[in-house]
């Protein structure tokens, strides 16, 4: 580095890299290369042309989106278990595939690894992923047909997931109905558009979004293999909520039914109260959509009707049926949204490395929700919350492995007297999915019908 402190022109950089950043008002990236091992350099370049500059200079433009228009309820409808047999022929006939997005670390709830990878069954301590993987076995059994695994990764942890399954024998899923793809990342920016290092031989990127799960399936082949298979409906779920149901022919053969347009459906669940922190289902000038909790007007939040009920209740769980031929036309046409947010990066007079106080950069990404206004009509259907939402975010409190732990097995014991089991209130009861996956398939199980107080069984 020269007294002026630009950086120096190396003849090791690439000139046709160095010019193109040089061109997008990028090359201060280059500020220590002098400083990086051969190793270091040749890793640096190779992150770097995994950038596109194009899109990245036109987010780095990006301002913050202003919501404008009235706000009204979403049109919510019940499950209809009339629909169940449509659904129920189309899982025989193979057209569902389970896409799963599993980005993320393990990091807030202290533990060390991929999230899928957590110990969240109560009793036994199966994984995030075995429980969704024992889902999809149970219903290959029932329903005579091969369901693929589409899992969405971060590339922070996608060896590290493909080395869990693997090492787990898939849960007995084939490995080739298991297909892994990356989400895409994105520079993180400072307040003048350009990029942060996060050391000096590397850039502060970001993970795209759940949203980012729609490119990546186009980018990484995925809708080929899924058109290949003849895959028409995939069953989205985040890997944090064990209580989901993976496979419910009962939500697909509403999706595919009269009433749909066979894009996208989504479930939801009444809000506890005004302050739970979920999005919200709503319409915006007439067109379904998803307010984040911390954009909801708080005169909207608290409306209420002539029950007391409140009128935006619909609490979005992050679950959806979407048509492969759906994801298809909307692969490119999913909106960006830019956060202020604290982003670690390394000063550029000193090389020292900087834990901000406050939010510095701006972070680029995008959510699945925001599909739903591409539909020519979305499908809203309500859930019981204590049937399919036991998420797992939080280290303590609500939304913590305690808790849905708690609503885990509260379930199985309901399930359990549903079918004439006593089942005290302090025993403590895990199904395993193998076993079922609805209440029904326990019927006519060979169990001791009475079990003893404090006890703990598996199912």
């Amino acid at each position: 580095m020269d007294i002026s402190g630009n950086p120096r022109v190396l003849s090791e950089i690439p000139c046709e890299l160095q010019s193109r950043l040089a061109e997008h008002g990028q090359e201060h990236v280059f500020r220590f290369w002098d400083e990086l091992d051969d190793g270091a350099q040749c890793k640096f370049i190779s992150q770097l042309e995994t950038i596109n500059l194009e899109q990245f200079t036109s987010l780095a433009g990006l301002s913050c989106h202003e919501r404008k228009g009235k706000l009204a309820p979403a049109p919510v409808v019940q499950l209809e278990q009339s629909c169940k047999d449509s659904g129920e022929e189309a899982i025989r006939s193979g057209a569902l595939g389970v896409l799963t997005v599993a980005g993320g670390q393990g990091t807030r709830l202290g533990w060390s690894g991929p999230k899928g990878t957590f110990p969240a069954a109560p009793i036994t301590g199966k994984s995030l992923f075995q429980l969704v993987a024992e889902q999809i076995m149970f219903s290959q059994k029932k329903y005579k047909t091969t369901i693929p695994w589409y899992i969405m990764t971060s590339h922070e942890n996608e060896e590290a997931t493909i080395s869990f399954l693997l090492d787990n024998n898939c849960f007995g899923i084939d490995r080739t109905d298991i297909f892994v793809f990356s989400q895409g990342e994105v520079p993180a920016v400072d307040s003048q558009g350009k990029m942060l290092l996060s050391s000096k031989g590397s850039i502060a990127m970001n993970p795209d979004g759940h949203g980012g799960v729609i490119s990546a399936l186009k980018i990484s082949g995925g809708l080929e293999e899924m058109e290949s298979r003849g895959v028409r409906y995939l069953s989205y779920i985040q890997i944090d909520n064990p209580l989901v149901h993976v496979v419910d022919p009962v939500f697909l053969g509403m999706h595919i039914g009269e009433h749909s347009s066979n894009e996208v459906s989504s479930k939801c669940v009444a809000k506890l109260d005004a302050d739970e922190r979920v999005g919200v289902f709503c319409l915006l000038q007439d067109t379904l959509t998803v307010v984040e909790y911390s954009d909801l007007p708080s005169d909207d939040a608290t409306k209420v009707d002539d029950q007391d009920r409140l009128l935006f209740s619909a609490g979005s769980i992050a679950i959806h049926i979407i048509s492969v031929d759906f994801i298809n036309r909307v692969a490119n046409e999913l909106p960006w949204h830019r956060a202020h947010k604290k982003v670690p990066f390394i000063l550029a007079e000193t090389g020292k490395q900087i834990q901000p106080d406050e939010p510095n950069a701006f972070k680029f990404e995008r959510f699945v929700f925001d599909i739903l206004p591409m539909a020519q009509h979305s499908l809203v259907v309500e859930t019981d919350r204590a049937e399919e939402f036991a998420p797992i975010k939080n280290a303590t409190g609500s939304d913590s492995p305690e808790s849905s732990s708690a609503l885990q097995l509260e379930r199985a014991a309901r399930w359990l007297r549903m079918n004439g089991f006593e089942i005290p209130e302090h025993a403590r009861v895990e199904i395993s999915p193998l076993t079922a996956s609805a209440p029904e398939d326990l019927a006519g199980i060979d169990l001791p019908r009475v079990i003893g107080d404090d006890e703990a069984m598996v199912v």
